[in-house]
């Protein structure tokens, strides 16, 4: 069975057992988290979410991903900027998925 989850702006389509890199969330490496935003549990489809639905997880490692940078320039303007940023992420392993009423 499968699952459309909703996190950090984002939608991710889980299983039972996957591991999946997520916006950072609060909790310490094995903590249990739940997510209760919930649009799909196999084939039933929820409006917006589906009611009772929940996917627990439990938290592998917290994480900065690859540097990405950023840079502006404006020609004939000596105009130059460089920036690094690396966001925060949380290693998630997805254990249970309720289908909910």
């Amino acid at each position: 069975m499968f699952a459309v989850i909703k996190t950090g702006g984002k939608q991710y389509k889980v299983a039972k057992d996957d591991v999946l890199a997520i916006e950072k969330i609060e909790g310490e490496d094995g903590a249990d988290v739940m997510f209760d935003q919930v649009l799909m549990v196999g084939d039933k489809v929820g409006a917006p979410t589906v009611d009772g639905a929940a996917v627990a997880a439990q938290v592998v490692r917290q994480f900065k991903d690859d540097k990405v940078i950023v840079f502006k320039k404006k020609r004939r303007q000596n105009y130059r900027r460089k920036k690094g940023h690396r966001q925060q992420l949380t290693l998630v392993r997805i254990t249970d998925i309720q289908a909910g009423a």
